[in-house]
């Protein structure tokens, strides 16, 4: 056990977490994410939703703000008439952390399938909200 790491975030996501460099990429996947065809690393925290999972997160991960914008979200296919009202609790998150992060950028689906392709890891959740998916890019933490 470690102290002040919250217990959704296990050892896989830590040593993750850690490991990752500034750039690198993170996806935190609904249950609807194909997250094993798209994963270069899975993490798996079934039974989790994707806001306590982004918390938690962002308690030990820095945001990168060196870029327009360092968090990520699938746009709605064009013709699916579906409002996620799950954006409004991942401002509210990002807002009540201490990172600085700019605007979300609006990612097309099958961009967003490859940018998670490429993403460092991307954490399976049972997210259950359509368009839940995010992307989050590391930055650096200075002293």
């Amino acid at each position: 056990m470690l102290k002040n790491i919250p217990p959704i975030i296990s050892p896989e996501l830590i040593k993750i977490l850690s490991e990752m460099g500034h750039g690198d990429e993170i996806v935190i996947a609904d249950g609807n994410f194909p997250a094993v065809t798209n994963a270069q690393r899975l993490i798996r925290l079934d039974g989790h939703n994707v806001p306590e999972v982004l918390k938690a997160i962002l308690l030990v991960f820095p945001l990168d703000t060196f870029v327009k914008s360092a968090v990520g979200l699938m746009e709605v296919v064009p013709g699916d008439d579906v409002v996620p009202t799950i954006w409004e609790d991942y401002q509210k998150i990002l807002n009540e952390s201490e990172e600085v992060f700019g605007e979300f950028e609006f990612i097309e689906r099958f961009e967003f399938y490859k940018r998670a392709s490429e993403a460092f890891a991307v954490v399976a959740t049972s997210e259950l909200a359509l368009y839940a998916n995010i992307i989050l890019k590391k930055g650096v933490i200075s002293f």
